[in-house]
């Protein structure tokens, strides 16, 4: 289906635990399909995307449910400051996949944040069904690779304080993700 009809639902809080089950079910999902069960990848409790990096996301930014048919079939979180907007999460749940859902969770985003002329991501570089979204669908462009040589500015401000290094990841950083941008026209 080309142009599905979604709507965004504002997370509720009895459904926040329920969202981040799906999240990480989501990402895990993408990894088996890409690694099998080989990937490691994980940030805890062989998740891809830990606990609380969700639990920040929604904490910092706007989460909303995907609803589609009436189901909920996934969630993102964004948020916003002036002209610039950060895709935090943007997920499907796989039973939802290739039905251009996710396509049109981004263009109802788009549609609230008109304001916004330059929105940005992340997904692991693994992640070759996101990369192919990102690019071919919604118009991003890859502007940054970090990975051990280049970490992400927030983790670089650990390098030189191992022992402040967050419990997830080690000094210099170990995860490889891309950054995009999208600039509105």
């Amino acid at each position: 289906m080309k142009n599905a009809q979604v709507k965004l639902i504002p997370l509720h809080e009895d459904d926040r635990e329920q969202f981040i089950k799906d999240n990480q079910w989501s990402f895990k999902y993408g990894s088996i399909e890409e690694f099998g069960l080989r990937n490691d990848q994980f940030e805890e409790d062989n998740e891809i995307v830990s606990r609380r990096t969700i639990e920040e996301c929604i904490d910092k930014g706007e989460a909303y449910r995907i609803i589609y048919n009436g189901e909920t079939v996934g969630g993102t979180v964004i948020h916003t400051k002036g002209t610039r907007g950060e895709l935090d999460l943007l997920f499907t749940l796989p039973e939802a996949h290739s039905k251009g859902i996710g396509y049109a969770a981004w263009c109802e985003i788009e549609r609230l944040h008109p304001e916004v002329e330059v929105w940005e991501t992340l997904t692991p570089y693994f992640e070759t069904r996101n990369i192919h979204f990102y690019v071919n669908k919604c118009g991003f462009h890859i502007v940054e690779f970090y990975n051990p040589f280049h970490t992400e500015p927030s983790r670089r401000d650990y390098t030189d304080c191992e022992e402040d290094w967050p419990e997830d990841d080690e000094p210099g950083g170990t995860s490889m993700d891309f950054r995009f941008e999208k600039r509105m026209r």
